[in-house]
């Protein structure tokens, strides 16, 4: 799993999102980062929260926990 490094703070995920789908699920694999589809449309944060917010629930940990730090 070349999408996972861990950091001194925790672990950093490359995820590759994909907006306006029609379920919000992990998709597999693509070009060395995880690839998750969202519900959400890419508009004033809403992907980046709802990407947020799944993969907490999916970690079993806080969404406050989870922070994107690239991506618009």
């Amino acid at each position: 799993m070349s999408w996972v490094r861990t950091h001194d703070n925790g672990v950093i995920l490359t995820v590759r999102v994909v907006p306006r789908a029609s379920r919000t699920e992990v998709a597999g694999e693509t070009n060395d980062a995880l690839r998750v589809r969202v519900q959400a449309p890419p508009v004033e944060g809403k992907a980046n929260d709802a990407l947020r917010r799944f993969l907490a629930e999916r970690l079993g940990i806080a969404p406050r926990r989870v922070s994107v730090l690239r991506g618009e």
